[in-house]
């Protein structure tokens, strides 16, 4: 966006010197973000409202995560998604730049529902049925990040863009009576009546006779239990420990390269609103690959293997000739193919690994430390003045460091999901005593 002072027209990235002795900037476009807020070149000010965001989003992951687990994934879901919408039409009507940024960062924290839905999906299907139903309901994620750019393009007024983005989640409300909360989770509440209901129900509805007595279902309850109590019982163990130390540098690694890869993916050549869109419409043949590759591959070396590729790729993505720029955007593409890969197996193997009263919470856990990896991302173009290839070797750096992690994690693609600690100490315990038999057995 172009700026003038006096006769003299300027970028606001170029001298700003001036504004010391300037009584007006005259904006190219009055009606802008940066216009309407006065911030010509103050960059910083730009820039914090990202950073708000991401910080906020990493706030609001320990907050929806735990009250998840204790108030449930169905009354989650919906007050999120209710009070996301609201805050950002507010957004769209402030005329105070510090208020945009509470409202920004308000947002981030109470707004996105995508982590209790999450669990409440997973929490209600198969285990053999788990890979691509998850694939199959993420696919609303890769078409609202093609539609974003796409909506931006069509209606580039930012307060109009903000109201044609939000209001819709206003719809959320029905989802009070549209959907049914988690039995699984209903269960280690003590609540079996209510969960046998909607068992039952579900039944009926896909015309199904059930095998079993849904009357003697056996389930672990917790009782009294508080997300201090059931976190400290789950860091009591090793292996959750070093599972969330691992989960954790995955997420880590999958926010900071997916969105480093897509923030530089406007850098590219023609239109930066197509560009954008097409990263986004990289992960639909990805996921359909992942669903492919999860059932006949289990979940520890696909995720091992995408890590490593994905590291390869932006480690010689910084060699390749200028005179060859397709090979440049292959390598770009491929390696933004293989992050929405981990990232996708990243955020269904880390719910498999620990048990259900704190699985949202340690979900939530493990993502809002991963958000580190969301708010370095943006900086990365600066490193670009020391060396232009630096920022895709610290990507392919952070993927090789999370993929060789990856080994320290057991798989759990044929167990089904863990209640309790105890029985999430228990995956990959049978598959590491079979191993040990035929070694003693040769």
């Amino acid at each position: 966006m172009n700026i003038s002072y006096s006769s003299v027209n300027t970028s606001h990235y170029g001298e700003c010197q001036a504004e010391s002795v300037c009584a007006e900037w005259v904006y190219e476009d009055p009606r802008s973000f940066v216009a309407e807020f006065d911030l010509a070149c103050q960059e910083w000010k730009r820039t914090l409202v990202g950073t708000m965001h991401s910080f906020g989003y990493m706030v609001g992951l320990l907050i929806v995560g735990p009250l998840s687990d204790r108030l449930g994934r169905k009354t989650l879901t919906v007050v999120t998604c209710i009070l996301g919408s609201s805050l950002g039409l507010a957004r769209s009507f402030t005329t105070n730049y510090w208020l945009y940024v509470i409202l920004e960062f308000l947002e981030a924290v109470v707004g996105d529902p995508c982590s209790s839905s999450f669990m409440m999906s997973i929490e209600m299907v198969a285990t053999d049925k788990r890979v691509l139903y998850t694939t199959i309901t993420g696919f609303g994620y890769t078409i609202g990040g093609v539609l974003y750019p796409l909506i931006y393009w069509l209606v580039p007024y930012w307060r109009h863009f903000l109201q044609a983005v939000y209001a819709p989640g206003l719809l959320f409300i029905f989802y009070i009576y549209l959907i049914d909360e988690s039995p699984r989770w209903l269960l280690t509440k003590g609540k079996k009546n209510e969960a046998v209901t909607i068992i039952d129900a579900a039944a009926k509805v896909n015309k199904l006779q059930l095998d079993m007595d849904i009357n003697q279902i056996t389930y672990q309850e917790e009782k009294g239990a508080n997300f201090s109590r059931v976190l400290l019982e789950t860091f009591k163990s090793k292996s959750m420990l070093k599972r969330f130390f691992v989960c954790a540098v995955w997420w880590i690694a999958s926010t900071f390269v997916n969105h480093g890869l897509t923030i530089n993916s406007i850098s590219l050549q023609g239109n930066k609103y197509v560009n954008y869109a097409l990263t986004s419409l990289v992960d639909v043949p990805g996921r359909f690959v992942v669903v492919y590759i999860l059932n006949r591959y289990k979940r520890k070396m696909p995720l091992i293997f995408t890590f490593v590729a994905c590291a390869v790729l932006c480690a010689a993505q910084p060699f390749v000739p200028y005179d060859l720029p397709w090979l440049s955007i292959t390598l770009f593409m491929s390696g933004k193919l293989m992050s929405s890969f981990y990232f996708s197996i990243t955020y269904i193997f880390t719910s498999e690994l620990f048990p259900t009263y704190t699985r949202n919470s340690m979900h939530a856990l493990c993502s809002s430390v991963g958000r580190i990896g969301s708010i370095v991302a943006p900086q990365m173009p600066l490193l670009m003045v020391y060396w232009s290839g630096l920022p895709s070797m610290i990507f392919g750096l952070v993927s090789l460091t999370a993929g060789l992690l990856t080994l320290l994690v057991p798989d759990t693609t044929e167990d089904a999901l863990p209640d309790t600690v105890h029985e999430a100490e228990k995956i990959g315990k049978i598959e590491e005593n079979e191993l040990g038999a035929k070694k003693c057995s040769s």
